[in-house]
């Protein structure tokens, strides 16, 4: 490295840190699915009873299951959910989580079913919006609950 420049380059980098992330979880090992989804479900059926949706749509978050399938799980969580699953769970907990820190509880469990204003919603409910738009609409109601936050 005789060219100054090129050791100026070499001298930077980022400061140390006590902290260390998290290693990445591959959702494509079944064992990872089977490890987390338990936990999932669980959350997904709390996030539903303080949200009050309706059986029907909330089967309709979790891509469209099937009766059978749903009160299966709601009976026995401990089951495998696919990657797709696991990814509307997550969304839903974050949507869940912002909404808790912007509003108090009362209001941060009613705003999913209330008519919203916000040019998305076009006068609906958000839950509506995410029931038919699927994967995309939950994706896009987690971008705008994170941005109203700061957290975008």
């Amino acid at each position: 490295m005789a060219n100054p420049e090129m050791r100026m380059y070499a001298q930077l980098a980022y400061p140390k840190s006590a902290y260390e992330p998290s290693p990445l979880i591959n959702l494509n090992e079944p064992a990872e699915r089977e490890r987390l989804s338990p936990a999932a479900l669980q959350a997904f059926f709390n996030i539903m009873e303080k949200w009050a949706v309706r059986d029907r749509d909330a089967r309709a978050l979790l891509g469209g299951v099937s009766n059978g399938v749903f009160y299966e799980m709601k009976k026995n969580p401990n089951r495998s959910l696919t990657i797709d699953g696991l990814a509307r769970i997550s969304l839903l907990i974050g949507i869940f989580k912002g909404l808790n820190i912007l509003y108090p509880a009362d209001l941060a469990d009613a705003w999913v079913t209330l008519p919203n204003k916000n040019r998305l919603f076009g006068g609906g409910t958000p839950l509506s919006y995410m029931v038919e738009g699927g994967l995309a609409a939950m994706w896009t109601v987690r971008r705008l609950v994170d941005s109203r936050r700061g957290g975008y």
